[in-house]
């Protein structure tokens, strides 16, 4: 008698339950995601909001310095020192950007410290390493002075 024989009945079973638990497993994952699209959505629209009102913040500021300076100066020399200023804030913050995004790293020489073992991707050695003594051959074994 085989074993399997009472169990047979029950095979649909296991493949009805199989497919509905990838059903609802796929429903469940398709709601998740339409939830965390929205919110992301949402953030990406105020985040651009925000990128817009700063952007004409900063043209309002370039606008009050220009005519600050006009007061003074001619109007093509108050637009100039008003641009040079701009370029400048922007040169800072792309600076303060840059070095943000780089952590401390190693630096690429030691002094008075020893080369590695092994180069950095992690490869092996780059060279075979260097004999202290020079090869003997036989007839290097049978010359007492060599």
């Amino acid at each position: 008698m085989n074993r399997s024989e009472p169990l047979d009945h029950l095979e649909h079973l296991d493949k009805e339950l199989v497919e509905e638990l990838a059903r609802v497993a796929r429903v469940t994952v398709r709601e998740e995601l339409r939830e965390q699209t929205r919110k992301q959505r949402r953030t990406a629209v105020l985040y651009g909001a925000s990128g817009a009102a700063a952007l004409y913040a900063g043209g309002a500021v370039a606008l009050a310095v220009g005519l600050a300076l006009a007061i003074g100066l001619p109007g093509w020399a108050a637009a100039l020192i008003t641009a040079a200023l701009m370029a400048a804030v922007a040169y800072a913050l792309r600076a303060g950007a840059h070095s943000a995004g780089r952590g401390p790293h190693p630096p690429h020489r030691v002094v008075g410290g020893t080369p590695p073992v092994a180069p950095p991707g992690g490869l092996g050695m780059p060279y075979p390493p260097i004999p202290k003594d020079p090869p003997r051959t036989p007839a290097d074994m049978d010359d007492p002075h060599r």
